[in-house]
């Protein structure tokens, strides 16, 4: 019945449309490189002591817990109190384990060893209970509390030490990282407890699912105290993101804002991270064992040799993490590099004239520095570009002034290369060093290994080749190449027109290789120079390797850099490079930074068919089927124009000051633009997707209801239609009393979801009751005509002494049915508060602060009296004409204010279904 209700055009739309986001989510859930993190392992058995608390703070905070991280003679050794190491403290995320911890703190251990326990971290881990504080923000501010108490009670464990520390670093997963950023908003809270922050895979700049006002009013305070106090925060923070493989925190809410210049914070995805270069999920940023090496070896070389703890120098503190996180020279961190180094000894000094070098050593006894006169070569070239495969951290590359044919000392050039998987390498613009007569390359002594370095001096326009990306609407059917063939060991490829979110490419790059015997690497990394987002893709060649090429956060308006496609190449190959628009990973950025808000738009489209239901009762007598008012009504012209046309007259200071006089909140649109995620075709989208949800979620309910009735007619006797249509009967009054005591003395949310079964129960009746009539019907056809005429008879009384007929029957259930769609979302959005309530019912039995009761209050009475509502009890309403056009303007208000506020979106659902539920009485 309900298929029938649509056309095939539209069938086919809808099918068209479930594609088109199965194309997306895939590309979201799917689209991205395996997991190439390795697994990090304990050495031995990981034990977790309680640290014991003061009795008012455990009893003040009963689901939570400390513990101290341990493995072997360290963990019987440190169950004897006070500690004499470095304080660590990790902050679990959303459901997670304080045994999350075990990977970070076992690399850190196995460290300590090496370097006999000179210096050594005690790791220690807060147990949250494992509440989901990404969906529901409730216990933000508790947990905020908790850990600083947490903090203060570690530091007493080194009380009377010899290096006793003044405070803790912090590593947060997830939402932990949050809780860390938000003790600084606390009024007690001296920021001199943390002397640096980590963040793995937070989401900084909003929420992922703003499902309650909680976690967007946790956020706000957090956000607005960081910028507004930006000069006076010292606090030296990271933030590390997953990339691509993390589907629940995208990348680009992980970013943390340059503030000022005075902000020590750095951002970064981990595949751009050096001697990681890999995309972890969620959770397997925290066992990475590539990004918990870098992290400690980080941490080991932040340590101040004279007090033993983690320095207290910002400058310090950023260079260190610059160059574990940031760039990577191949060198050990020193604070003050020597930037002057002896060139001595009984090495051999070797010119080299040519403009292209190469060298490969096997098994060198002597020591070789190979020199290279750049006077002649500053009036052909501009840049000299060396590589080297030896990969280990000594000094390899300088610099000579006034040098003829050798030097005692020379520039340490070293410093300013670049790691990479396979290479380090280094590229100098020569008019930056004027004075320097010769560059020299050192190639130590080896025994048995085999390494390779090169060098040549290039144009920077023979090296820089621009390839403007396909259009977004080319949909992947046109492309644009290059063919390099130089054979040139570096070239930059610059991706012109590529800076936005929605913009998502294949680039293809074949490789020929002539003459080449043995296995060759190439490196293709993708450089975003206006964030730290690079990517790597290693190939051996000759091969065919595919990109993907896309973004974490949008060029900023005042930034004019290029993406950049930096190819380290091999001189003996040629190179086709091929770009073409992926369509797939077009949607797939759609859904990874849009679809939290398809929600609001599912609930603008399902209104629009209310709304018309209502009118069609109003203007016909009868009320038309739920998939057919859908494709009448629900139509993005309705919606989008008004959102565009204030979003554009907010610009103008009158309209401003006018929308600020009538206290409404900011537009959802305003909010997206300011994170670079609003673009004109994804609300047109959205609406579709949104529109096409609500198609198939009513086929499914509608599908349920027949069912369930079904079920209801083999397990009951067969029911008839009601006799007569009371609003209010006996037990409603009851109902709903006690219905509002379980919202007021549990969760809001559990009493929704009770009144939602209730009505969905009053539902099912009715669609058996009609089937029973509908068969007795068939069985008896002139008992049911008589039936009829007594039901027509009836309908000149009062309406609350009508008799149902089965036209009304229908006209009602085609009117539920579109109830119970609003009423599914609704219970969807409140589920999260009632899931956490649930998990945390040992310990409170009243969920505080609740944000779903005072929608329960308004909920539960209008629900209870729509549940014995019929369509032919408010056809003569005066109410009804005016309730069938609210609809309209609160879809509207949906997409305006809901789409970026979920929690808002309940709120404009409510008042169609209280005037509804109104029209019974006026």
């Amino acid at each position: 019945m309900f298929l029938h209700s649509v056309n095939l055009w539209n069938l086919a739309f809808y099918a068209l449309m479930v594609f088109m986001a199965t194309l997306g989510l895939w590309d979201v859930f799917f689209g991205f490189e395996e997991n190439k993190c390795s697994m990090s392992y304990m050495f031995e058995y990981p034990e977790y002591q309680k640290i014991e608390l003061p009795k008012k703070l455990a009893k003040r905070y009963p689901a939570y817990e400390l513990y101290l991280y341990g493995e072997g003679s360290y963990a019987e050794e440190h169950k004897v109190l006070p500690l004499t190491g470095i304080p660590v403290l990790f902050l679990p995320g959303n459901a997670g384990s304080y045994k999350q911890v075990r990977s970070i703190g076992s690399i850190a251990l196995r460290k300590a060893e090496d370097i006999d326990f000179k210096y050594h971290f005690d790791f220690f881990s807060v147990n949250f209970n494992e509440e989901l504080v990404a969906l529901y923000g409730g216990s933000l501010q508790k947990q905020t509390k908790f850990v600083h108490e947490c903090i203060k009670t570690i530091l007493k464990l080194y009380k009377g030490q010899e290096f006793a520390p003044k405070s803790v670093a912090i590593i947060g997963h997830s939402m932990g990282g949050l809780v860390a950023r938000a003790l600084l908003t606390l009024k007690n809270f001296k920021q001199d407890l943390i002397n640096l922050l980590i963040t793995q895979a937070t989401p900084h700049v909003a929420p992922v699912m703003p499902l309650d006002r909680f976690i967007t009013d946790f956020y706000m305070t957090v956000n607005n105290y960081w910028i507004l106090n930006a000069r006076h925060i010292n606090l030296t923070t990271l933030s590390v993101a997953g990339g691509f493989r993390d589907y629940q925190v995208r990348s680009g809410l992980t970013f943390l804002p340059k503030l000022s210049h005075h902000t020590s914070a750095l951002s970064v995805v981990s595949s751009a991270v050096p001697k990681t270069w890999v995309s972890t999920d969620h959770l397997s940023i925290v066992w990475c064992k590539q990004l918990q090496l870098t992290t400690i070896r980080a941490f080991f070389d932040l340590i101040d040799a004279d007090t033993k703890q983690i320095t207290q120098n910002p400058k310090k503190k950023l260079s260190v993490l610059n160059h574990h996180f940031i760039r990577h020279p191949a060198k050990h961190f020193e604070e003050n590099p020597s930037i002057i180094s002896d060139l001595t000894g009984t090495s051999m000094w070797v010119p080299v004239k040519v403009s292209k070098w190469t060298y490969v050593a096997y098994n060198e006894s002597d020591k070789i520095y190979f020199t290279f006169p750049l006077a002649n070569h500053r009036k052909i070239y501009t840049h000299v570009y060396c590589q080297s495969t030896m990969l280990d951290t000594n000094s390899w590359i300088f610099g000579c002034i006034n040098s003829t044919s050798m030097c005692r000392q020379g520039v340490d050039l070293s410093w300013k290369a670049e790691l990479l998987p396979t290479i380090k390498s280094l590229t100098l613009r020569l008019q930056d060093y004027p004075s320097l007569s010769h560059l020299v390359v050192y190639v130590p002594s080896v025994h048995g290994s085999k390494f390779v370095v090169d060098c040549e001096f290039f144009k920077k326009e023979t090296r820089s080749i621009q390839l403007p990306v396909t259009h977004l609407f080319s949909f992947g059917l046109s492309s644009r190449k290059v063919i390099l063939n130089t054979s040139g060991l570096f070239y930059n490829i610059e991706l012109l027109n590529f800076g936005q979110i929605y913009q998502a490419f294949k680039v293809n790059v074949v490789s020929k290789c002539s003459g080449v015997k043995e296995e060759i690497t190439s490196i293709y990394k993708l450089h975003i120079p206006w964030s730290y987002e690079d990517s790597l893709t290693i190939a051996q060649v000759p091969s065919s390797t595919e990109i993907s090429v896309k973004l974490h956060i949008a060029q900023p308006e005042n930034d004019s850099h290029v993406a950049l496609l930096k190819m380290y190449t091999s001189s003996d190959c040629q190179y086709e490079v091929t770009v073409k628009t992926s369509f797939s990973q077009i949607l797939g950025q759609v859904v990874r930074f849009h679809g939290g808000a398809l929600p609001a738009y599912v609930i603008s489209s399902i209104l629009l068919a209310y709304g018309g239901q209502l009118y069609s009762l109003f203007s016909t007598g009868h009320c038309l089927e739920y998939a057919a008012m859908l494709d009448k009504e629900a139509k993005p012209y309705k919606v989008d124009p008004f959102v565009i046309m204030v979003k554009f007259l907010l610009g103008y200071k009158w309209f401003k000051e006018f929308w600020d006089m009538l206290l409404l909140p900011e537009l959802d649109a305003i909010v997206l633009t300011s994170q670079s995620m609003c673009f004109p075709l994804v609300s047109l989208i959205l609406f579709l997707f949104g529109t096409c949800t609500a198609y198939w979620g009513g086929l499914l309910s509608s599908t349920s209801v027949r069912l369930l009735s079904s079920l209801w007619l083999t397990l009951k006797r067969p029911s008839e239609l009601p006799k007569d249509m009371k609003i209010i009967s006996p037990d409603l009054p009851i109902l709903t009393v006690v219905l509002i005591i379980v919202s007021w003395a549990t969760c809001g949310a559990f009493a929704i979801l009770l009144t939602y079964l209730y009505y969905v129960f009053k539902i099912v009746h009715l669609q058996a009751s009609l089937t029973t009539f509908k068969n007795s019907q068939t069985v008896n056809p002139k008992h049911s005509r008589r039936s009829e005429k007594k039901s027509n008879h009836h309908k000149d009384s009062t309406v609350y002494q009508l008799r149902l007929s089965a036209s009304d029957a229908e006209d009602s259930l085609r009117m539920h049915s579109t109830v119970i769609n609003l009423l599914t979302w609704i219970v969807l959005l409140s589920m999260p508060s009632l899931i956490y309530w649930l998990k945390n019912l040992r310990y409170y039995f009243k969920l505080n602060p609740d944000p779903c009761k005072p929608l329960a209050f308004i909920l539960i009475p209008t629900m209870a009296v729509l549940g014995n509502t019929y369509t032919a009890s408010i056809k003569s309403s005066k109410l009804l004409k005016t309730t069938s056009q609210f609809p309209l303007p609160l879809a509207v208000g949906v997409i305006a204010f809901g789409s970026a506020h979920l929690y808002r979106v309940p709120c404009f659902v409510f008042i169609p279904l209280l005037l509804h539920a109104l029209c019974n009485f006026m």
